[in-house]
């Protein structure tokens, strides 16, 4: 009978063993653990390494950088894209690489090749009267707007200050016009029984408000506001084009038009690419870049240094704080 008791102490020691292995093997998977966030911090570090050794070497040149050098060339400025303050085609970036453009002494003439279907109204009138500014100052200089898929509302803005506008025959050209849209969303309140509660201090300065009834005075004033932004366009496009332009009411009424047709209407001078007007009628085949571009290596280290800060914390232990 006393050989089917277990040994107590036996039992003990078993306990113990057992305890000893599962801490060595718990010591071993977290040191596995740690070495292996170790191995991915170098590899990314090296892989950061090697992408700013590219960055580097491949970095965009600055506008104008190296144009001294090459001799007589047709400079080109690039407007792509939404015409706006925080967009790639806001008006300081457009006029540094004209301004660059021009002031370089090897600039036989220049292409402003433009697709944007418009933009800030203010913005492009930063641009046009650049433009104006600088052909007035440089008169043997010549400036020519070269559209590829679409050059509307602001970005033809851009265009009337240009000596000649050129198109491709399926080019999108037009939209002499302004707007301005939003959403009411009183009746969608009323069915769902929300109520709005709005205080202002100004009895207009509610003026907009998709959550509330459109009131006329409000609406008034602000058609008055767009028509006074339209006759300004409709000024800019008329001083830019002259006689050019055919006397067709339709012309600013907001309707846009192929390049085809709107080489009719006087909208532009011919139809052609930037490299049919570099070498037909600027005669200078070499074209230069001016535009400026994005600095991609100081945007790079800025997502990389927070990528690295996170790497760190979780091979730390720690987290990010956040407001969600």
């Amino acid at each position: 009978m006393f050989g089917d008791t277990p040994d107590k102490t036996d039992e003990k020691d078993d306990s113990w063993q057992k305890e000893v292995v599962n801490r060595l093997a718990f010591a071993a998977l977290n040191e596995q653990r740690r070495s292996r966030r170790w191995n991915i911090f170098f590899k990314s570090l090296f892989l950061a390494y090697l992408f700013l050794i590219f960055f580097a070497i491949y970095l965009p040149e600055k506008p104008g950088e190296g144009a001294l050098s090459v001799g007589k060339h047709t400079a080109l400025v690039e407007l792509q894209g939404v015409i706006a303050d925080n967009t790639e085609a806001n008006a300081d970036s457009i006029v540094r690489g004209l301004r660059a453009a021009f002031e370089d002494r090897n600039t036989a003439g220049i292409i402003l090749r433009i697709n944007s279907p418009g933009g800030s109204p203010v913005q492009a009138g930063y641009v046009y009267d650049e433009i104006k500014r600088l052909r007035k100052e440089y008169p043997e200089i010549k400036l020519y707007a070269v559209i590829t898929d679409m050059c509307a509302s602001g970005g033809y803005y851009v265009a009337a200050a240009a000596d000649e506008i050129y198109a491709d025959k399926a080019s999108v050209v037009g939209s002499i016009g302004v707007l301005m849209n939003g959403f009411g969303f009183v009746d969608a309140m009323k069915k769902l029984g929300i109520e709005r509660r709005l205080y202002t201090a100004g009895e207009h300065k509610g003026m907009l408000d998709p959550f509330s009834r459109e009131n006329p005075e409000d609406v008034a004033h602000i058609k008055n506001m767009l028509n006074t932004i339209h006759q300004q366009f409709i000024n800019v496009v008329k001083q830019g084009r002259g006689d050019r332009l055919k006397d067709d009411p339709k012309i600013f009424s907001g309707l846009f038009w192929t390049g085809e047709e709107s080489l009719k209407l006087g909208l532009i001078d011919g139809l052609g690419s930037s490299g049919y007007v570099a070498r037909e009628i600027i005669k200078q085949e070499k074209v230069v870049d001016f535009t400026p571009r994005p600095d991609y290596l100081d945007r790079f280290a800025e997502r990389f240094g927070a990528s690295m800060s996170k790497v760190i914390m979780d091979m730390l232990g720690g987290k990010t704080a956040s407001m969600q």
